[in-house]
């Protein structure tokens, strides 16, 4: 228990942000039962991660070193970062891991401080093109240098959903960057980011593992209300509901469609866009005639009018693509 962080979580309080969110409007849910919550609670947030044990790393010995193709070396400990200019943002993350309808992806509002700030003080080598995230574990990830600067919020976070990261999820610091898989980005249990090239380092999944070592987040959307091979219900008039989420980071959600057998693409309803890095909640309602098996299958649009590809592909190397197709049964 000497080398337990359990304490140091318990304990800490987090520093407010210089501006805070609002919460987020009920119209970003659809009311359609069994469609996820738009925010993951903490407790059943995918965890996907190396570490045999989680590591114990306590906020009161904490410190993050910056290094590399720098101009200024950075050695902060926790309260240096906590003392800085200190921001929330709602970001979803997903796994490459994630197969087509899987549940490798989550949604939460993120405390911490921007990761282009905290470069900025340290001055990035123009010849930098790789910014490398290192675990007290030794495990890495690694992502191009523009993901890190040009705007979007990536964070160096140590709260989520309003508590301090859980043990698991990175206490009491990790990387969050919106728009790209954890594996190259999200490192947990963060100690120290570097500044380096392609040429000159390879991160864990991409040294002799066989992923890409660039990988944004591809447009997909799933089904959520129902499993294949369950019984639909309808309501009083006659109309059946389904639901689920879609996402495209940085890219935001503009549409989903959802083809009934082999019907027409249909437009289902949405819910309220929060941001360009969260998922979006969408609904479809419609009145199937007579009862028995029905094919049922969903698409996504993005903000920029890109359409999700039906052509199937496994997550290795750089994440699945392809429809969430179920067949159900209408009663």
């Amino acid at each position: 228990s000497r080398f337990s962080a359990v304490d140091s979580r318990r304990t800490l309080r987090l520093p407010s942000p210089a501006e805070p969110l609002a919460a987020a409007p009920d119209g970003v849910s659809v009311d359609v039962e069994g469609v996820s919550q738009f925010y993951t609670p903490n407790d059943t947030f995918y965890r996907i991660d190396t570490a045999l044990d989680v590591p114990q790393l306590r906020a009161e010995d904490y410190q993050l070193r910056v290094t590399g193709m720098v101009d200024t070396e950075l050695d902060l400990s926790f309260d240096d970062l906590v003392t800085r200019n200190v921001v929330e943002h709602d970001i979803t993350l997903t796994c490459v891991s994630n197969t087509i309808g899987g549940e490798l992806i989550g949604n939460a509002r993120w405390l911490g401080v921007r990761l282009d700030e905290l470069l900025a003080d340290a001055g990035v080598s123009p010849d930098a093109t790789q910014v490398v995230g290192r675990s007290i574990d030794g495990y890495t990830c690694g992502f191009p240098v523009e993901a890190a600067t040009d705007g979007r919020n990536a964070l160096v976070a140590f709260g989520m959903n309003g508590e301090p990261l859980p043990l698991e999820h990175g206490f009491p610091v990790r990387l969050i960057v919106p728009g790209l898989y954890g594996y190259i980005s999200a490192t947990k249990w963060l100690t120290e980011i570097e500044l380096t090239t392609f040429e000159d380092f390879d991160q864990y999944w991409v040294d002799g593992r066989g992923y890409a070592d660039r990988a944004p987040i591809k447009i997909q959307s799933r089904i959520d209300s129902i499993d294949g091979l369950g019984t639909l219900e309808r309501d009083a008039d006659g109309v059946a509901s389904i639901g689920g989420v879609a996402w495209a980071q940085t890219r935001g959600i503009s549409g989903v469609e959802v083809q009934i057998d082999d019907g027409e693409w249909q437009a289902a309803d949405l819910g309220e866009a929060l941001n360009d890095d969260t998922w979006r909640q969408w609904a479809f309602r419609w009145t199937p005639q007579g009862e028995g098996r029905s094919s049922i299958r969903t698409r996504a649009i993005d903000g920029h009018g890109e359409v999700q590809t039906d052509e199937r592909a496994d997550p290795l190397p750089n994440g699945a693509s392809g429809h969430h197709q179920i067949v159900v049964f209408i009663a």
